[in-house]
C-alpha cells in the first residue's frame, strides 16, 4: 500500500487504497437507512479505576456512568502502549505501534548513561501512507473532525493531512500549553482556539467546539474524534471545582486523593454530558455510536514537579509500565439498537480493534491482512459470535519517564507474560485470580511462560519490531574506570 501513496498524489492514492481495502456492504431492504455517526472520546492519561462505573468513589463521573448504563462496559480493555502517541496511532490505523515503528511518545525520551539499553529510532509522525479511520470513512460520505490533542506529527502531518476535514487544537504537542485561555505558554499556543474568553477552561472549550461540529454536520454522517488534553499534567482545574473537593472529608483507606485531578475529571465528565445532550437535542442519539476510552493508564508516580495524579489500585503501577495499571483502560461503547443497556463484557480487547469495528459498523470491512492488526468487535457487541483472536501483544522498547523499563507483553486468555529486554527476565500472571499481578507464576509454570515467550518473539519478528541495543557507555551505579 505504501507504494500507492505519496504526498503529491494523496487524494487519488487513498481512494485507490480504500477501493482495495473495502468490500461493499450488504444493502438493506426497503428505504436506505442513514449511516451511523461516530463520536470517539479519548481522554489523556485516564486510569482504569478513575471512573465511577469502574469503582471509583472519589471522582465524580455521573455522565460517564450514564453512558455505561446505556451501553457496554469493557472490564479488560487495553491501550496498545503504556504511553500516548503509539496508542493514538493504533486507534486511527488499527495497526500495532511496533509495525508502525512508532513505539514511544513523540519526540520521545532521550537516552541516558544510566540505561543498559539504547532505544531504537522511532518515526516522528504518523506516516502519511497509513490509512486512517477518517480516510477510510471518506469514500462512504463521512465528514471528519479532530478536536483536541493530536500528538502524531506537526506541519505536513497534522489531522488535515490524515483525512480530517477539520482540525481544532491539534498539533505536535503532547501536553497543553495552558488549561486556561489564552491557552499559551512560553513554548507556544494551542491552535484554532481564537477568539476566546479570559479564563475559559480548555476542556469546556473543546466540548463547545464538538457541539458546533455536531450541529454543523447533523444532516450527513460524521466522525467526531474528540481527544481531550485532560487529564494530562500539568494539573489545573477550575477553582470552584477544586474548592468542593477540598471540603470533602477523606475516607479511611482512600487511595485516590488528588483534588485537582478530581476537579479535572469532573470537567471532563461534564464535557461528555454536553456531547450526549447535543446528540439527544438534535435527535441523533439513536444513530450515533459513542466510544469512550483512554490512551494509557493513569499517572501513578511523581513526574517532574507534579505529584502522582491518581491511584490505579487494584491494578499494579500506571502510565509508562507494562503492568495492568499502565495498559488497562476504561472503555465504554454505546451502539443504540445493537447493544443492550447496562451490558458488561470481560473479553480482552485492544485499541487496534477500533478501526475495523467502525468500518464494519459503517457498512464496510478491511480485507484480511490489509491495514489492520485488530479485529472487528461487532460480533462481540451484537452477541452473534466471539473473537477469533487468541492473543494481544505489546512492545515498548523504551525507558519511560515514569520508571518503566524496555519490554514486551502478551495476553492469552487469563494469562499475561511480560518480558524485560534488559536481561530477558519473564513474569507470568493469571489475571483472572491476580489482576494486581502480585503472584509471579513464571517459575512454577515455566512451560506456559516459555510457550508465551515464543509467541511474543514470533509476533515481534512478524511485525518487524525494532529492538533496543546495548549501551556501550553504560556503567553500574558507583562504578569507576573506563
Amino acid at each position: 500500500m505504501k507504494s500507492l501513496r505519496n504526498r503529491g498524489g494523496r487524494i487519488a492514492a487513498w481512494l485507490l487504497a480504500i477501493a482495495c481495502l473495502l468490500v461493499p456492504s450488504i444493502p438493506t431492504a426497503g428505504a436506505e437507512r442513514p449511516r451511523l455517526n461516530f463520536v470517539f472520546i479519548l481522554i489523556d492519561d485516564l486510569g482504569w479505576a478513575d471512573v465511577g462505573c469502574n469503582g471509583s468513589t472519589f471522582y465524580k463521573t455521573p455522565h460517564i456512568d450514564r453512558l455505561a448504563s446505556q451501553g457496554l462496559r469493557f472490564t479488560d480493555a487495553y491501550a496498545a502502549c503504556p504511553v500516548c502517541s503509539p496508542t493514538r496511532a493504533s486507534i486511527l490505523t488499527g495497526r500495532y505501534p511496533a509495525r508502525l515503528q512508532l513505539t514511544d511518545w513523540l519526540p520521545g525520551r532521550s537516552d541516558m548513561p544510566s540505561q543498559k539499553l539504547l532505544r531504537p529510532a522511532i518515526r516522528q509522525q504518523l506516516p502519511l501512507e497509513e490509512v486512517t479511520v477518517a480516510e477510510a470513512l471518506k469514500p462512504l460520505g463521512y465528514v471528519s473532525g479532530s478536536i483536541g490533542k493530536w500528538h502524531l506529527g506537526g506541519k505536513g502531518f497534522a489531522p488535515e493531512q490524515q483525512g480530517f476535514d477539520l482540525n481544532i487544537a491539534g498539533n505536535q504537542a503532547g501536553s497543553p500549553a495552558s488549561y486556561f485561555y489564552p491557552f499559551k505558554n512560553q513554548r507556544g499556543s494551542i491552535p484554532g482556539l481564537e477568539p476566546g474568553a479570559e479564563g475559559e477552561y480548555l476542556t469546556d472549550r473543546l466540548a463547545a467546539e464538538a457541539e458546533k461540529f455536531i450541529e454543523r454536520h447533523q444532516d450527513k454522517p460524521f466522525f467526531l474524534y474528540l481527544p481531550h488534553y485532560t487529564v494530562h499534567i500539568p494539573l489545573a482545574a477550575k477553582e470552584e471545582f477544586i474548592a468542593r473537593y477540598k471540603a470533602m472529608p477523606k475516607q479511611p483507606g482512600q487511595t485516590q486523593t488528588n483534588i485537582i485531578y478530581a476537579a479535572m475529571i469532573e470537567s471532563m465528565d461534564e464535557s461528555v454530558g454536553r456531547v450526549m445532550k447535543k446528540l439527544e437535542e438534535l435527535k441523533l442519539a439513536d444513530r450515533t455510536v459513542i466510544f469512550f476510552t483512554s490512551d494509557n493508564g493513569g499517572l501513578s508516580v511523581r513526574e517532574g514537579p507534579n505529584t502522582p495524579s491518581t491511584s490505579n489500585a487494584p491494578l499494579r503501577q500506571g502510565k509508562g509500565y507494562l503492568y495492568e495499571g499502565g495498559i488497562r483502560v476504561p472503555l465504554l461503547l454505546k451502539w443504540p439498537g445493537a447493544i443492550g443497556p447496562g451490558s458488561v463484557c470481560r473479553t480482552p480487547v485492544s485499541s487496534v480493534d477500533f478501526f475495523p469495528t467502525m468500518l464494519e459498523m459503517a457498512g464496510a470491512r478491511p480485507e484480511a491482512g490489509q491495514g489492520s492488526d485488530g479485529v472487528s468487535l461487532v460480533p462481540l457487541l451484537k452477541q452473534t459470535g466471539t473473537l477469533a483472536r487468541k492473543e494481544i501483544y505489546w512492545h515498548y522498547p523504551h525507558y519511560s519517564n515514569q520508571g518503566g523499563k524496555p519490554g514486551g507483553a502478551i495476553r492469552q486468555g487469563d494469562y499475561k507474560l511480560i518480558e524485560f529486554y534488559e536481561d530477558g527476565r519473564l513474569e507470568l500472571y493469571n489475571l483472572s485470580t491476580d489482576p494486581g499481578e502480585q503472584n509471579d507464576l513464571a517459575g512454577p509454570m515455566s512451560k506456559k511462560a516459555l510457550e508465551l515467550e515464543m509467541k511474543l518473539d514470533a509476533w515481534r519478528r512478524a511485525t518487524q519490531a525494532q529492538m533496543p541495543m546495548l549501551n556501550p557507555a553504560y556503567r553500574l551505579p558507583g562504578a569507576n574506570g573506563p
